[in-house]
Order: C-alpha cells, then structure tokens, then sequence
C-alpha cells in the first residue's frame, strides 16, 4: 500500500491541471496586469516580425498588442511545461509501483499523459470562453516527449554510472 502514495503527486498535479482548465478565460487574463505592471513597449521592434496563424487566429503584434503576444508564449509554453511535469510524476509512480522496464514505463507514462491532456482539453469545451484544441493537446504532448527524452538519458546515465 505504501508505494501507492507515488500516484498522489500525478493525481494532485492532474486536479491542478483540471482547476486551471475550469476558469474561464478572463479569470486567467495577464493582459490588464502586464499593461499596468510592465511598459513592454521596447519589445515591439523585436517581436514585430512573429506573425502566424493558431487556433484560426493570427497571432502577432498588431493583432494581439505586445502583452498580447507575449501572453501567447506565456500560455503555450505553460502547456509545455506542465505537461512535462506531469509526465515526469507518471514516470515516477509507473517506475516505482509496476515495475516495468525503462521503455516500457516510458511509453505507460507517456501514453497516461497524453491521455489525460486529451481529457483535459475536452473539459475544456464545458468552460465558459474556453475551447479545446488539437494543437494544444500536441503542445502537451511534446511537452511530454520531451520529458521522456531526458528521463530516458538520464536514466540510461545512471544505470552506466552505477554499473561501474
């Protein structure tokens, strides 16, 4: 029972996800606080080039406002990174409790990430001003590859190291 409680840290992390997911989009706003905060203006000159389309958007400058366009960043990289998070707590609760060998704790613990950032963007579409998308799922999801990348290095470095 005790090396159960390896799967509190991914169940925590996924309810945090999950609360972030269910605020609406003007609760997480950073625009008001970054105009009143920052004069991010000497970032125009840098940023001015970035233009793209994402989610039938154009994201830009002149579209969004510098705040608006580091905003972007801020949340995509977010998605990133906690989806890295949480693929790291899969790993270590599927390592700690299974059993199974590196590759295949790897591709469990990648598979229960994209899993659930696939559930997380449904849950999505059932708050209010938000709407799921398929590119953030793929954000998640390298967010996730790119954890099981290092962790796979690293614990191929320190079963080497230990070996010796």
């Amino acid at each position: 029972m005790k090396k159960y409680i390896y799967w509190l840290l991914p169940i925590l992390w996924m309810g945090a996800i999950f609360y972030s997911s269910a605020q609406p989009y003007e609760e997480q706003d950073m625009k008001p606080f970054m105009e009143r905060a920052f004069d991010l203006s000497f970032l125009v000159p840098y940023l001015d080039w970035i233009s793209f389309t994402y989610h039938q958007s154009e994201v830009s400058v002149a579209a969004l406002g510098v705040e608006g366009l580091v905003e972007f960043f801020i949340r995509k990289g977010a998605h990133l990174g906690v989806f890295f998070i949480l693929m790291c707590l899969f790993f270590t609760a599927v390592a700690k409790t299974i059993g199974l060998k590196l590759l295949g704790a790897l591709t469990l613990s990648f598979l229960l990430t994209a899993a659930y950032a696939t559930i997380d963007e449904f849950h999505q579409s059932f708050t209010t001003n938000r709407t799921p998308y398929l590119g953030d799922v793929l954000l998640d999801g390298v967010g996730a590859l790119s954890a099981a990348i290092l962790l796979f290095f690293f614990q191929r470095y320190r079963t080497k190291n230990t070996a010796s």
